[in-house]
């Protein structure tokens, strides 16, 4: 396995990858042409809201969710998209037309305020429209991650606050999540797990976490944490199955105690966890109750 492919957020290369087009403020062009100006606020201050969507059989997975996010942020932050939700979802489209995608792409569509006079923090030094640009690729995640299970490592960087900075904004900003990830890494683990404040488990750098007890799904309450849309289609599917899931503050050590232990997110679905700072989870193998929360989520997407 190479360094990538240990990643949490790899996925298996596909050479299709290389001649795929990519949308830039209206303009399709090849993704190693592919520009934005050095005085983009995005560059400059990772000024802007972003989404990451997944194709599956011809339908972009809970699109509307993610709408509501990314313009719920845009509103937040006093961007101006320069586009309604009908025409975000046609640039997208268009995008995926263009490269003839129907199937098994991941989307990453990036909004940022545009385009700056001069390197600074005003808003109001900003001299053009918002910055649109939609990268799609075909990613498969890789199969040996689902088999193994991931490995966790406990970061020393705290998630934060709404007062410092809100993690359900979706910005470009992530140096604090980055610094969690580098630690995990160095420490020989894919994904780095997070506590809050008070010390309760929050997320993983670029996932949410659940633990199981028994047959309860257990995962934060979000109040310092990302609030995921895949984490939220879990936590659906297993309940409508009449199963149990909660949303409850839970510390370290029952983590160590879990019957079982998985993440969530839009490109990797649901992928077991095995092992955290060190301790095996259970017997070290992806559980049945970690199985059956990926296939009633990807019934529930249409994935089956």
């Amino acid at each position: 396995m190479t360094t990538e492919q240990a990643s949490a957020q790899a996925y298996m290369a596909d050479a299709r990858n290389d001649k795929v087009l990519v949308y830039v403020n209206g303009a399709f062009v090849p993704r190693n042409e592919a520009r934005v100006s050095v005085f983009d606020s995005g560059f400059v201050l990772g000024d802007g809201v972003w989404e990451g969507l997944r194709l599956i059989k011809g339908r972009l997975i809970s699109l509307e969710a993610h709408l509501d996010r990314l313009f719920e942020g845009a509103r937040s932050i006093a961007l101006d998209i320069g586009l309604d939700r009908a025409g975000v979802v046609k640039a997208v489209q268009d995008t995926l037309d263009r490269n003839g995608m129907t199937d098994g792409a991941h989307i990453r569509l990036m909004v940022t305020r545009g385009l700056k006079k001069t390197p600074n923090q005003d808003p109001r030094f900003v001299i053009g429209p918002a910055t649109i640009v939609i990268v799609a690729e075909y990613k498969t995640p890789v199969p040996e991650a689902k088999a193994r299970g991931y490995t966790l490592f406990t970061s020393a960087f705290r998630t934060t606050g709404p007062d410092q900075f809100d993690l359900r904004l979706n910005s470009h900003s992530r140096l604090n999540l980055i610094q969690a990830l580098i630690q995990a890494i160095n420490a020989g683990a894919d994904e780095a797990l997070m506590l809050d404040p008070r010390g309760f488990v929050a997320s993983c750098n670029s996932t949410n976490f659940f633990i199981v007890r028994g047959r309860e799904l257990w995962t934060s309450t979000s109040l310092y944490s990302f609030k995921g849309i895949t984490r939220q289609n879990v936590i659906d599917a297993w309940r409508q199955a009449g199963n149990v899931a909660k949303e409850c503050d839970f510390t370290l050590a029952q983590v160590y105690s879990a019957n079982e232990a998985f993440v969530t997110g839009t490109l990797g679905g649901v992928t077991p966890v095995t092992r955290v700072d060190g301790r095996i989870i259970a017997d070290g193998k992806p559980g049945p109750a970690t199985k059956e929360a990926s296939d009633l989520y990807l019934k529930s997407v249409g994935a089956f």
